[in-house]
């Protein structure tokens, strides 16, 4: 036996032994925590230290629910303090999010809160799917893509093919998020009061299926609670002046596809969804789809602050957040060490979420980690909450 193999084992086994040693605490029926330190390898010779917190969550007996600061697609708020409004017993702090200006907490891929869908997938990263179904959580993770589209006039939608004999129809550019130059963009009444756009544009007010009135370079249109704004720039503004007109029926057209077809459904009919960058595990196999999710390598190869969450194989959920940026204390870890760390929880699919500053796990009302932040506790733009279920 080499030295250098004995070396590898000796860290393998020196992880196991750690996790083992380390008994999760029941917090409540269902729902238990554990807090260990783990070490990550810095080379054949040396270590160092990462602390893990970690929450198993057996879904009959407790239920995720995830909301968004402000109640709203934009806006933030501490993962700590959407816990405490919500009367969670924990949280985690969830999806990726622009952080500065008017649109601060804008989601940076798909996001789905109680059946509506807020932000559409971005470059067909990872997201997590999770329902509560029959009094169980059901959770599911892929890739994912979107196609919105919208459809004037009466004709029924059967396909792509069809619709254009049919009736009008223009692509969209996204769901709730900052016009550019050329977009065709959804606001719906979950973003804010207005649209906070800009007066370079036109904007097509819809309520009950029908198309209200235009407003032409007049921003931050009011958006209707019974209804949408649908807000136009560059050639999506030319051909809304050409087609669109008050009172004609006006449809939207939103759909959600993983790439793997067959989870295309349960992505579909799901309550609420997350993206992530990357994927960590499949089917008890690590899967890092960052590279082709369009993500930093030093975002995926260096060590830092990280949550996950994931899916065991007797459908236990788990949420997990690491420690990191604090030299001699808790280093992080690499996307494949997260991995690592997933798969030795006893997860068979998992995906990384936001991490960095915004990494916060929050148990019974407290913060439980360290954020890596200066100034301490991050404000986010969305969480995962853990509650209990009601004993009858």
């Amino acid at each position: 036996m080499t030295k250098q193999y004995i070396i590898i084992l000796s860290v393998v086994l020196a992880s196991v032994l750690c996790l083992n040693a380390q008994e999760y605490r029941t917090i409540t029926d269902g729902v238990e925590y554990v807090r260990f330190t783990r070490q990550v390898r810095l080379n054949d010779t040396a270590q160092l230290p990462t602390i893990v917190y970690a929450l198993r969550i057996d879904g009959m007996k407790a239920a995720l629910r995830l909301v968004h600061a402000k109640d709203a697609a934009i806006g933030l708020e501490t993962t700590s303090s959407l816990a405490k409004r919500y009367n969670a017993l924990a949280a985690v702090n969830s999806g990726f999010f622009g952080m500065k200006g008017n649109l601060a907490g804008d989601a940076a891929g798909v996001l789905k809160i109680d059946g509506k869908l807020l932000s559409e997938p971005f470059k067909e990263r990872a997201a997590c799917a999770f329902s509560d179904r029959s009094g169980r959580m059901i959770a599911a993770f892929g890739n994912m893509k979107w196609r919105g589209e919208v459809l004037l006039g009466n004709a029924f939608y059967f396909s792509e093919s069809v619709l254009k004999i049919l009736r009008p129809f223009h692509a969209l550019s996204g769901i709730n998020h900052q016009r550019d130059s050329t977009d065709l963009l959804l606001f719906t009444p979950e973003f804010h009061r207005t649209t906070l756009t800009n007066t370079e544009g036109l904007e097509i007010i819809v309520e009950n299926g029908l198309v209200t009135s235009l407003r032409d370079s007049a921003g931050s249109t009011i958006i209707p609670a019974n209804g949408f704004v649908l807000s136009c720039s560059g050639e999506a503004r030319r051909w809304a002046k050409e087609n669109v007109r008050a009172g004609m029926p006006l449809t939207i057209v939103s759909e959600l596809e993983a790439l793997n077809p067959q989870q295309t459904r349960r992505f579909r009919n799901a309550q609420h969804i997350v993206g992530g960058v990357s994927l960590l595990l499949t089917e008890g196999a690590i899967t890092l789809t960052w590279q082709r999710e369009g993500a930093a390598e030093d975002f995926a190869l260096s060590r830092h602050p990280r949550t996950a969450i994931g899916r065991m194989t007797d459908g236990r959920l788990l949420l997990v957040a690491v420690d990191g940026r604090q030299i001699g204390v808790s280093h992080g870890m690499t996307l494949q060490e997260l991995a690592e760390l997933m798969k030795t929880l006893g997860a068979t699919d998992a995906m990384n979420l936001d991490g960095g500053g915004s990494t916060t796990m929050v148990l019974q009302g407290a913060i439980v980690n360290k954020p890596s932040d200066a100034t301490g506790e991050r404000p986010v733009s969305d969480a995962i909450l853990v509650f209990p279920r009601s004993k009858n």
